[in-house]
């Protein structure tokens, strides 16, 4: 200590212009990279790290030329939809929209084709299909041929015909796709240890291409999208409208995101200027605290700026979280100075700020390093985007440490406050309730704490991870609001993809495979290559039925396309009747050219023998579980139905997102358990005692399960925020049981009186915990005004956990230390019942 105070003498203290030069140096190469700071709401950033399902996601959609890069416009009129009006309406409508230029194609009612001509066979159905488009199909005509083909309801029109879409499609170049292989091969390489210096190299220049390449595609996106708004705002007026799409879900979200950074962050930060300005109503105390939260925000998003080091939803909040962060520490300094200058009124301002940070870098070291193990934790997460929050508070308070502790004191050399009358008045009676009542109900605080600790175990057994993403927006915004129209009318919001792949032939196969009694295109013969690459045999398209209706009976499930959607279309132009096994071999000829990517491709890979189910997913479900979902499909398919594990693939969206929900109630475990083993061994090594860790511990115990229990107990699922608030909690309220322990050993020396100790303790370092906390709970607090739900929860309940930690600290901590006696004994008497 007493080299470090030689350091503060020799360098802050006499220089204070030189160390703030020093500093604004800094600042400067932090702005050069703020156009850097990027925000990212991709697949990649709602993932599991290293989940397979991402790739597997995007290889079948390569394979059966599908995409989910399009925006939905759900179109119900106002007056009738088939009518010469109507259909004029929607027609200009779709044709400015399909005159964008990153609008690649749109399909709608006007463009698919009818198939309802009376001279329509199998042999015409090239000449004879019709479109509103192309045609002078009557309206009523057009709606009776759109609800009878098996394609569309529930898809392009609503089944009673008021409600219809119009599918945007924005392709992705194929540069993107390039470049993410490249990135892929060369990463995996370098994990593996056999990239050599030009590949590691090369992995550098290609990363950076990426990221310059989806960022540009992202503001590209950005504009059609907020064009594409524009043109609908022309329709409203004659009809109802929403957009929808995985496309319009990224921009929002990353909307939200720059939303809740900038409007949030400036909110949090008038919150705590007012909150400084009305507890210490000295305009040094506002300029100083608030002056070394920006510059931590400021050094932070330099810092990723210079990193590319992205955003995502989950770290949003990273700037409220800083801006809370070191102003707790400002204001622990604040509250010590002031008792300094009320305690020693004749000392000059240098010695007070002497006194002031060197009486309190040690505990504020201490909160500091176990906030940090705190968040640290999170890196255990296995979520991406999870342990990307973790690293950056952890480096965040790193640099809130080191900007409060050289910019603060070199603040107010400068701008040395003077000693006013409110250092007095500021004693706020609540904290001395407290201290009145843990002295004379000390065991009702125990058995207390103990119905809280069980409420808490009780509620998290009744925790759950299951969470519909429409809940994750509130139901005045336009992705709520477009999701319930697309799951009532529309068959369902969230994709997911069931693959089937064909069994491998029989060893040996080959040969004639009429030299048998067995019928090749009736039954699955296994002899000869050729038969045994085509899919269009009458058994396997009975096993492809059987799982179709399956899927498509189950009730979580809207709208479900396979071959056996096209089988039935073409078995109505068959003039009703089903394909006979000759007719389905024929069924890639009989097809079109033009609509082979619309009827076969997105359904039936030959190259790689495998069949695909198109199933949308209907999150408005109350009851949604897509776990269980996901594994009775696999059950019946293997059980039931006769195929092998290794023949089914589950991918889509539904499916990253659902391995992401489920890796919470692991990850909640794993951080949760890392951060008390943690901060235990911290507490044995700052306090050099068993004892005092337990005591230490206990608090925080409970504002964590307060937390994960109330969640339970209002059953609120776990979802991609909530999961770091007890990790946050734990982070955060172990600051108060460091400074209160840190001010109890302190003062006991005086007089060796526990309870006396206590009522002290209270009135000065139970200031700045009031005052502190107060500050975190108010600026949670307009977290509560964003239109994303997840930020809500985490701004109730983190502020939640810090009322609970305050409380315990205040209350359960002092009798804990004053039962146990951890100091050694003394004469006073215990507390009171």
């Amino acid at each position: 200590m007493n080299r470090l105070r030689a350091l503060y003498d020799r360098l802050i203290f006499p220089h204070p212009l030189l160390v703030l030069a020093v500093f604004g140096v800094l600042l400067a190469l932090a702005a050069l990279r703020f156009h850097e700071f990027r925000l990212d709401a991709s697949a990649e950033s709602l993932v599991l790290e290293n989940d397979r399902s991402l790739e597997q996601y995007r290889q079948i959609n390569r394979r059966f030329t599908t995409s989910d890069d399009f925006l939905v416009v759900t179109y119900t009129p106002g007056g009738e939809l088939f009518s010469e009006d109507g259909l004029a309406r929607l027609a200009s409508l779709r044709d400015e929209l399909q005159a964008l230029d990153a609008v690649g194609s749109t399909n709608s009612i006007l463009s698919v084709p009818l198939l309802h001509s009376p001279d329509l066979t199998l042999d015409t159905v090239d000449s004879e299909i019709k479109t509103l488009d192309q045609h002078d199909v009557p309206p009523d005509t057009a709606r009776q041929a759109l609800l009878n083909n098996p394609l569309y309801p529930n898809l392009l029109i609503s089944e009673d015909g008021r409600t219809t879409a119009i599918q945007v499609n924005l392709p992705t170049p194929d540069r993107y796709f390039e470049l993410l292989r490249a990135r892929n091969d060369l990463r995996d390489k370098a994990s593996a240890g056999n990239a050599s210096e030009a590949e590691l190299a090369e992995l550098e220049r290609v990363q950076q291409a990426f990221i310059d390449y989806t960022e540009t595609l992202g503001v590209e996106r950005d504009a059609t999208i907020r064009t594409v708004r524009d043109i609908l705002d022309k329709y409203r007026n004659h009809a109802e409208i929403h957009l929808g799409g995985v496309p319009m879900i990224v921009a929002d979200m990353i909307r939200f995101i720059e939303n809740d950074l900038s409007t949030f962050g400036l909110g949090v930060l008038a919150f705590l200027l007012l909150t400084l300005a009305i507890i210490f109503r000295q305009w040094r105390w506002v300029l100083v605290p608030m002056l070394c939260c920006g510059f931590t925000v400021w050094l932070m998003i330099g810092f990723l700026g210079w990193t590319q080091w992205p955003v995502t939803v989950i770290s949003s909040n990273f700037v409220s979280l800083l801006l809370i962060m070191t102003l707790s520490l400002t204001i622990h300094l604040i509250v010590r100075y002031r008792e300094f200058q009320h305690d020693e009124p004749q000392a000059s301002p240098r010695e007070t700020l002497r006194n002031t940070v060197m009486a309190m870098i040690k505990p504020c070291f201490y909160m500091a390093i176990t906030t940090i193990v705190a968040f640290g934790s999170l890196t255990f997460s296995g979520i991406r985007p999870v342990i990307d929050f973790g690293w950056m508070m952890t480096l965040g308070l790193t640099v809130a440490f080191l900007i409060t502790f050289l910019i603060f004191p070199a603040l107010l050399t400068l701008l040395p406050p003077p000693l006013d009358s409110h250092v007095s008045a500021n004693r706020v009676p609540f904290t001395d309730a407290f201290a009145r009542f843990t002295e004379r109900f000390g065991n009702t605080v125990l058995v207390g704490s103990a119905v809280i600790a069980a409420l808490c175990v009780v509620g998290l057994t009744r925790l759950s991870v299951e969470n519909s993403f429409i809940d994750y927006f509130k139901p005045s915004t336009e992705i709520h609001q477009g999701m319930i129209t697309i799951d009532n009318r529309l068959g369902g919001t969230t994709p997911l993809d069931v693959v089937i792949t064909d069994d491998p032939p029989p060893e040996g196969a080959g040969g004639d495979p009429f030299a048998s009694d067995c019928d090749p295109f009736v039954q699955d013969c296994g002899t000869g290559e050729e038969y045994r690459d085509t899919w269009y045999t009458y058994q396997k398209m009975q096993e492809l039925e059987a799982v179709h209706k399956y899927l498509d009976g189950l009730p979580e499930t809207g709208k479900v396309l396979s071959i056996n959607t096209t089988l039935k279309l073409l078995a109505k132009i068959n003039e009703g009747e089903p394909l006979n096994a000759l007719e389905l071999a024929f069924v890639p000829a009989a097809v079109p050219d033009d609509l082979q990517d619309v009827l076969l491709t997105p359904y039936i890979s030959e190259e790689h023998d495998q069949a695909r189910f198109s199933v949308r997913i209907l999150e408005t479900m109350p009851d949604l579980k897509r776990d269980a979902l996901l594994d009775r499909i696999r059950n019946h398919l293997t059980t039931e139905l006769g195929y092998d594990q290794d023949q089914i693939m589950l991918a889509g969206m539904t499916v990253m997102y659902n391995n992401m929900l489920q890796s919470l109630f692991d990850s909640q475990i794993k951080t949760i358990g890392v951060v008390f083993v943690a901060i235990m061994l911290m507490f044995l090594i700052l306090f050099r005692s068993l004892k005092l860790a337990l005591i230490g511990i206990a608090p925080n115990l409970i504002a964590a399960g307060s937390v994960l229990g109330l969640m339970g107990w209002l059953d609120i699922p776990l979802d991609m925020m909530t999961i770091t608030v007890a990790a946050i909690t734990v982070g955060i309220a172990v600051d108060d049981t460091i400074h209160y322990i840190h001010r109890f050993k302190t003062e006991f020396r005086k007089d060796g009186d526990y309870i006396a100790t206590m009522h002290r303790c209270h009135r000065s370092i139970g200031q700045a915990m009031f005052f502190t906390s107060l500050t975190i709970i108010s600026g949670f607090s307009i977290l509560v005004l964003s239109n994303f739900i997840p930020t809500i929860y985490f701004g109730l309940f983190t502020g939640f956990a810090m009322f609970m930690a305050l409380v315990g600290a205040l209350t359960l901590l002092p009798r804990l230390i004053v039962l146990v006696k951890p100091f050694g004994s003394e004469g006073a008497s215990g507390l009171g019942s």
